[in-house]
């Protein structure tokens, strides 16, 4: 069997990419003949462990698609839960793949880097018997849902930055800002703006008892340990004045409680908030895909969710996410950076002069017009997402999926959902998942309104 050579026969295949192979088939095919049984464990941070329990074939002749199939599955854990060693239990062969590729020199190197410094130890990957796997302990908490007093919710997106004036659960003011941050390297820049926009809400409420901030990138005790919205700004600076960004600009307020989190936790908070039910997955695409998830309890996970850089397309030959140097990531399938991956096989042909956002305008602008081949973008988006939640529900037990971001705006994230939904009931009828697509002002809004209500007032 060839590294990549699996029966992957699907009735829904994205018109603008038939070589698309979902993940989540990729799977069904592989573990068909699979009998050995491999445990993957990834600790994060406080002793928390994941354990995720799955089976490898452990011959000779299937050793090439059980190395593909672990790499990919290790990479997902890492990018979904997020931590800084990995555990191989059951396979020595398979363990010392995944230690090479996670090396300082290896494939998976910026993989093992990012985790290192989002958790500040140095990544490692260790191997045990099956027998001896580590035993799996993970926790969950409340976040969010305080709407008393007089509260600011800022929403930092790629593209544009939201703020909302709340007071006692109603919202008094919200403004949408475009701005640059992810082609900006000077950090003044990104301070200036996050001030002013925390200045416009404050003028708007009798006083500010509260500050809460969803964030596009990971953040560990409301500090910025990697996200794409500072991608220029040099390292020294970064750390210098990057990490604790938001706690200078919320003391330009006042000496007031704040609260930082990931903009997909947000994302399915307010979904939570919306829809008064749990076991939410919340996914904003936008300049990028943000994840976020609220369990059956209400509570979020500690779980990074940063599904952007984890793997949901098994063919070789998937575009390739400029960042990581991986391929076939979410970021690529659900943000606007599919918009634009798909534009020119669909025919239309977009100037380099425009930003990403602008390009996706165009798009969405042609999809309003009825335009097929624009519609034909959409249809492929919404096939991907299709076969890809299926994949999700593996590792997250979803009830609802929330839809947010710019990409799901108008006609197009329309027809998007109606694709999501077809292929769903086509292919994985066992999957029963409520989809949601807020109207326009709260898929605009929606997130900074919630991030206000993140912190408790003392």
């Amino acid at each position: 069997m060839k590294l990549y050579e699996v029966n992957c026969e699907i009735k829904n295949v994205p018109k603008l990419d038939p070589n698309f192979i979902p993940m989540e088939q990729f799977h069904r095919s592989f573990l068909k003949t699979a009998t050995k049984p491999l445990a993957i464990a990834i600790e994060r941070e406080s002793g928390h462990v994941s354990v995720y329990e799955t089976r490898i074939h452990g011959t000779q002749e299937m050793q090439k698609a059980d190395f593909y199939y672990v790499e990919r599955l290790v990479k997902f854990l890492l990018w979904a839960k997020g931590g800084f060693k990995v555990t191989i239990c059951g396979d020595e062969a398979v363990f010392n793949h995944i230690r090479t590729l996670y090396s300082e020199d290896g494939e998976r190197a910026f993989d093992a880097k990012t985790m290192a410094d989002v958790y500040e130890k140095p990544f490692e990957v260790g191997y045990r018997d099956y027998n001896q796997k580590p035993a799996q302990n993970e926790s969950s908490k409340p976040l969010g849902g305080h709407m008393d007093g007089c509260r600011i919710g800022f929403d930092a997106g790629g593209s544009d930055r939201k703020v909302s004036a709340v007071m006692d659960g109603k919202v008094l003011y919200s403004e949408e800002v475009v701005w640059h941050p992810k082609t900006t390297s000077d950090p003044d820049y990104h301070f200036n703006e996050i001030v002013a926009a925390l200045k416009t809400a404050a003028s708007k409420l009798p006083r500010v008892d509260a500050i809460g901030i969803s964030s596009a990138g990971i953040y560990v005790n409301n500090r910025t340990m990697l996200a794409s919205l500072f991608l220029k700004v040099p390292k020294d600076l970064f750390d210098l004045k990057v990490k604790n960004i938001y706690e200078r600009a919320c003391r330009e307020i006042g000496d007031v409680p704040f609260v930082v989190a990931n903009d997909g936790d947000v994302t399915a908070l307010a979904g939570a908030m919306d829809l008064n039910d749990n076991g939410i997955l919340g996914i904003a695409m936008g300049t990028s895909e943000a994840v976020g998830y609220v369990d059956d309890h209400g509570n979020v996970t500690g779980w990074l969710n940063e599904l952007a850089f984890a793997p949901v397309d098994a063919h070789p030959d998937a575009m390739e996410d400029e960042w990581s140097g991986d391929i076939g990531c979410g970021v690529k399938y659900f943000s606007q950076d599919s918009v634009i991956k798909l534009a020119p096989r669909a025919g239309i042909e977009l100037s380099d002069d425009l930003t990403p956002a602008q390009k996706l305008k165009e798009v969405q602008k042609l999809a309003e017009q009825e335009n097929e081949s624009a519609l034909d973008i959409f249809d492929s988006i919404g096939c991907y997402l299709g076969h890809t939640l299926p994949f999700y529900a593996r590792f997250y037990n979803i009830k609802h999926l929330l839809l947010l971001g710019r990409v799901t705006s108008g006609k197009g994230g329309e027809r998007m959902l109606a694709k999501c939904r077809a292929v769903l009931n086509d292919e994985y009828p066992e999957l029963d998942i409520n989809i949601v697509l807020p109207d326009e002002k709260s898929r605009r809004v929606g997130q900074s309104v919630a991030a206000a209500g993140l912190p408790v007032i003392k």
